[in-house]
């Protein structure tokens, strides 16, 4: 009998790549090309000073909105408090100072949480995009674990090692384009153009994605996680949109050189968003960590010049601070 074939983005042997872009993970000697030539060849733009981040209290419903009212509170870079259909939904949980796997280096936060941990409300959903230090967290998820155990971690395929040892209890892994539905919620997982790991020799051992949501009363949010622009954008619309709310990463671009495979810049972030037939745009994965070369305010300026030269509804751009919750009734 012969064996069935393998989709696109599994590698031949295990683990996974991207089906788009033969190499799309730079290697080795093009990070020493960034740190040596680059950066001491080519000055970066000046940051501003952190105080112009603000943080404004949230102002979700706790401990549930009601089934009709839609709520996004921005907790900073990728993590999000999403309350649709009732549910509590959080993504990319990530409450530590440092995106390390050490406590004494690495990119520290710029800002603190939007949302202290302990008001946190009940959760009923932890979607996991991918396994990368600012995204997976492993003092967050033993503290979730612990204090809202009977949360379903929904992560792709493979991470489920690394969540179930530190106390993660309910967990389901995707494979993209495959779906769960718990409690009036379906959940899909979603393709996505970056790649995992988390230390020397695991590249691509585990599956990274986006997420799609589609509650019970029509309601719809995509969760891009982390990519690059990809030509499934268009795909996901079709399949899962329209979507009320689109959350998107505009940060970490420079040089693009070197990461036009793994992050979108904010004017790819803008075309992503017109293939995905969604209504309202909010920009994610800036202004939280340093993590490349632009400046740190540069991203949402870029995302709003894009939006207007691309003749967008001006209402449907909704640049959050961090903690502060935007209602759709």
């Amino acid at each position: 009998m012969t064996p069935p074939e393998l989709p696109s983005h599994h590698r031949p042997g295990g683990g996974f790549r991207n089906p788009w872009v033969a190499k799309a993970v730079p290697g080795f000697g093009s990070l020493l090309k960034w740190m040596l030539v680059h950066r001491t060849t080519r000055p970066r733009p000046k940051d501003p000073d952190p105080s112009v981040f603000v943080r404004v209290p949230p102002s979700f419903v706790a401990p549930r909105a009601p089934a009709s009212q839609l709520t996004v509170t921005w907790v900073g870079h990728s993590s999000l408090l999403v309350q649709i259909n009732g549910r509590n939904i959080l993504t990319d949980p990530m409450w530590s100072d440092r995106a390390s796997p050490v406590r004494f280096a690495g990119p520290r936060r710029w800002v603190g949480p939007g949302i202290a941990f302990n008001d946190l409300p009940p959760l009923d959903v932890v979607l996991q995009s991918h396994n990368h230090y600012d995204h997976l967290d492993d003092g967050t998820v033993r503290r979730l674990a612990r204090a809202h155990p009977d949360a379903a971690w929904i992560v792709p395929l493979g991470l489920a090692s690394f969540v179930r040892p530190r106390g993660g209890r309910n967990l389901v892994e995707l494979d993209w384009w495959e779906e769960y539905e718990i409690g009036g919620l379906r959940v899909a997982a979603t393709p996505a153009l970056h790649f995992s790991s988390r230390g020397i020799g695991d590249r691509g051992d585990t599956l990274w994605c986006g997420f799609a949501l589609t509650a019970a009363n029509g309601r719809r949010v995509f969760f891009a996680g982390d990519t690059g622009y990809h030509p499934d954008f268009g795909l996901i619309g079709a399949r899962y949109g329209p979507f009320d709310v689109a959350l998107l990463p505009i940060g970490a671009y420079e040089p693009r050189w070197f990461m036009r495979y793994l992050h979108m810049n904010p004017e790819e972030a803008v075309e992503a968003f017109r293939a995905l037939n969604a209504r309202v745009m909010v920009p994610i994965h800036w202004g939280t960590f340093k993590l490349t070369d632009e400046a740190m305010d540069e991203p949402p300026v870029r995302a709003r010049a894009a939006w207007q030269a691309a003749g967008l509804p001006r209402e449907g751009y909704r640049q959050l601070a961090h903690g502060e919750t935007l209602v759709l009734d």
